[in-house]
């Protein structure tokens, strides 16, 4: 059975996509990011006049995003505890894994799991003024 779900709660989806949809027991997350819902505010983001971005904060934004996650999980009859796969988009590699890195140690130690399997790539940009994405695989069972 595949059918695709919407939340109502994490922040909408910048294209006509859903935040996830479901096969069998697994839950695909559509990329999630940092934005609050019913806003355009970004969480440690820090905008130019000309709309560009100033400054941004990796740890702010790698928190909403785990936020944004565990929200979609959530809605969608999954958890955090669930996640099998994540696919990690990091717009600055150079600056920003080390943070990252250690902040998704933190959150996935002690969950009595394995760690799910990780893949982590630099991006030239993303579709909103944002430093970090997630893709997430999660099982129900």
């Amino acid at each position: 059975m595949t059918s695709d779900f919407i939340s109502q709660r994490a922040p909408e989806p910048v294209g006509a996509f859903p935040h996830a949809r479901r096969v069998g027991d697994l839950r695909f997350l559509s990329g999630i990011g940092p934005r609050k819902r019913g806003t355009k505010d970004i969480p440690g983001v820090t905008l130019a006049a000309d709309g560009t971005v100033a400054s941004h904060d990796i740890t702010a934004q790698t928190l909403a995003v785990f936020e944004n996650v565990r929200t979609v999980l959530e809605d969608a009859g999954a958890s955090w505890d669930n996640i099998v796969d994540v696919s990690v988009y990091l717009t600055d590699m150079t600056h920003d894994f080390p943070a990252f890195n250690k902040l998704y140690a933190e959150h996935f130690a002690g969950t009595g799991k394995p760690n799910p399997t990780r893949t982590t790539v630099e991006v030239n940009c993303l579709p909103t003024p944002i430093a970090v994405e997630l893709k997430v695989i999660a099982t129900i069972a």
